[in-house]
């Protein structure tokens, strides 16, 4: 029972030296009776990410659309490899998407899970040439040929689909 008494004594003596200036327990003795200052360090924030637009455009026919994602991506979409990207689908005879990414070929999915070609704003009129990052598609009646600046390509027109 002694114990029991003796352990809020302790506490009650502690709670008055602090209360009268006595310097805090493990404190330096020369700062009694001053205010602690703590030092204020700015709260570093993550790097803000810069991201890119992506850029819709179809041919003429309403057929064709493509969209171009530059690199590093976009804030809701960003290309497995960082980007550049660019991809284009065709809805007929069949459905199916081309993609030519940074490097490597071109690649053609004809089992293609989010259908939503063809809307834009920016119509690639037949005989215009379209230019983004290293990407540069022609726009022709037979069809539109994209190629990346190292020659990998694809074509895609009702007739025919390439992908090299």
């Amino acid at each position: 029972m002694r114990f029991v008494l003796a352990v809020p004594a302790v506490l009650l003596s502690s709670a008055l030296a602090f209360a009268n200036g006595a310097p805090t327990p493990g404190g330096p003795a020369g700062d009694a009776g001053k205010p602690r200052q703590t030092e204020a360090k700015p709260v570093e924030k993550p790097p803000t990410r810069a991201f890119g637009v992506a850029e819709h455009f179809v041919m003429p026919s309403g057929n064709i659309g493509c969209t171009y994602i530059p690199q590093g991506g976009t804030d809701v979409y960003q290309p497995p490899d960082g980007g550049p990207e660019l991809s284009c689908d065709r809805i007929e005879p069949k459905y199916l998407r081309a993609t030519l990414g940074r490097s490597g070929k071109a690649t053609v999915l004809s089992n293609v899970g989010d259908q939503a070609c063809c809307s834009a704003d920016r119509t690639i009129d037949y005989g215009e040439v379209w230019n983004g990052g290293p990407f540069t598609c022609y726009s022709e009646r037979t069809g539109l040929t994209c190629e990346r600046n190292d020659g990998h390509s694809f074509l895609l027109s009702r007739a025919r689909v390439r992908a090299d």
